[in-house]
């Protein structure tokens, strides 16, 4: 793989305005009328959501990914996708390159809603 060219510059003001947390995946939930999308249930210590993720067909064993935490952009705009509301995005490594995606994962479990950063 050659690494994609690096992103404009950013000011600090503008990267923390991103909101990344640590959830726990409750539950993975198939979407039958979605060819990409499944639903994850994540709880964010204080709150629960529903995010709509596209991978649906990167897992054998979706069920697998219950019970891992990972990071997931919290201030994005609830957006309906297969007219089904996410209420964030998973912060995931290797999409954006083409790869199959792999979770940014804490190294130990730590409280859900930690943020990133």
């Amino acid at each position: 793989m050659t690494p994609a060219p690096i992103k404009p510059l950013i000011s600090s003001d503008e990267l923390d305005k991103i909101d990344i947390r640590v959830g726990t995946i409750l539950a993975v939930e198939d979407l039958p009328h979605a060819k990409k999308l499944i639903r994850l249930r994540v709880d964010f210590g204080d709150h629960t959501r529903s995010i709509l993720v596209g991978m649906k067909t990167e897992r054998q064993n979706k069920a697998d990914i219950e019970g891992q935490q990972a990071l997931f952009v919290v201030n994005l705009a609830p957006r309906m996708m297969a007219g089904e509301l996410s209420e964030g995005m998973l912060f995931d490594i290797g999409y954006a390159d083409n790869l199959t995606p792999v979770f940014a994962q804490p190294e130990i479990p730590v409280p859900n809603g930690t943020r990133a950063g």
